[in-house]
């Protein structure tokens, strides 16, 4: 019986030995593999930016509106349709704008009464009634006109049609 015992733990030494060992190999070339990966930078392909250019749109022109900026009075541009008044020349002072035509014309009403020539605007991208106290051909007038009404408007602003 000792014979045997002896036997069996040394298949069990022999057999621990070489299953480490099997263990200890693999782990040993998992971590030379590993290794060699950092040690070598990893190459990867060169791509190019290619810049996005968008085309260049030629107008002639007659198409192309210019408004002078020497002045340097800020103007807005907006598209609109008049909804009250006699009508409109290029540049307008805008003294409110409301969602609610209702809230519009009475302001309307009160410039009316001040002696002014007060008209109405829609801007349907914006959906809001645009309220002017006065319109002129020229960017200087109106720019004058709108600074004598910034007192009582301070929020008076210049409007110019797309």
């Amino acid at each position: 019986m000792k014979k045997s015992m002896v036997l069996c733990a040394g298949v069990c030494v022999a057999l621990a030995f070489t299953s480490c060992k099997s263990q200890e190999s693999a782990y040993k070339k998992m971590y030379d593999k590993a290794q060699a990966k950092h040690e070598q930078p990893a190459e990867q392909p060169v791509q190019e930016e290619t810049p996005v250019v968008a085309p260049i749109v030629e107008k002639p022109a007659t198409e192309t509106t210019v408004v002078d900026n020497s002045d340097n009075v800020a103007v807005r541009s907006e598209d609109f349709t008049l909804v009250d008044g006699s009508g409109l020349n290029n540049f307008s002072v805008v003294v409110g704008s409301f969602s609610v035509k209702a809230n519009a014309q009475g302001l309307q009403g009160q410039l009316k009464v001040a002696g002014k020539n007060a008209q109405i605007v829609y801007n349907s991208e914006r959906n809001l009634y645009r309220v002017v106290a006065a319109t002129f051909a020229t960017k200087a007038e109106a720019a004058q006109s709108r600074d004598q009404l910034m007192g009582q408007y301070p929020g008076a602003w210049l409007l110019y049609k797309k």
